[in-house]
């Protein structure tokens, strides 16, 4: 196979091979890595360049995602593979783990005092939001039990920002209340926040 490079737009470089076009990088990375037109490359150099360019790719998406909020393993392998193949991103991914920037439990600890925090989610819907990012459930057990989470002041909280009216609707009591164990609070709790705001 005869390898070739073309200049693309700003500082891509395209690869053909036998003329026929394979693959995008990039100046820096083909500066480093340069082979002379024309030249004859075998299928398994090819391959390990091939994997060098997108190891590249996976490593700068990274550093792109991550600059702009955390992420779960699962959530950055999911974008990842958008754009490079299985083996790049799982290699990304380790190297981003070791460098300690991609941390399971502590973004699930952070994800969570946020949700608890500023949403008010109940603590199923906080499970539920963990478990769609792919964090283990011996991560979600350790992280749900360390939070110091007041099931009665959520449920107050949510009562005041978004049902206060609804309360003075007829049948506004049973509504909220429907409403509530839809947001996958208990009836315990309910019940606790509205003595509380009763009575206080």
């Amino acid at each position: 196979m005869v390898i070739k490079a073309q200049r693309g737009r700003g500082n891509k470089i395209h690869l053909l091979l036998d003329d026929e076009y394979m693959i995008t990088t990039d100046v820096d990375f083909w500066a480093e890595n340069y082979i002379p037109d024309g030249e004859e490359i075998s299928s398994d150099e090819w391959e390990k360049l091939v994997f060098k360019i997108n190891y590249r790719k996976a490593l700068s998406k990274c550093a792109d995602l991550l600059s702009r909020r955390d992420h779960s393993v699962k959530e950055l392998r999911d974008k990842l593979l958008r754009t490079v193949d299985a083996e790049s991103a799982d290699a990304a991914i380790r190297k981003y783990k070791e460098l300690g920037y991609l941390d399971d439990e502590k973004f699930a600890c952070s994800l969570s005092e946020y949700l608890f925090r500023v949403k008010n989610y109940s603590v199923i819907r906080v499970k539920q939001e963990l478990f769609k990012r792919g964090i283990d459930r011996e991560i979600v057990s350790v992280v749900i039990d360390r939070a110091k989470y007041d099931p009665v002041d959520a449920v107050v909280n949510v009562i005041n920002k978004s049902y206060l009216r609804k309360l003075a609707e007829p049948d506004g009591r049973e509504k909220v209340i429907a409403a509530l164990v839809r947001r996958g609070f208990t009836y315990n709790d309910i019940k606790k926040a509205f003595y509380r705001i009763e009575n206080e």
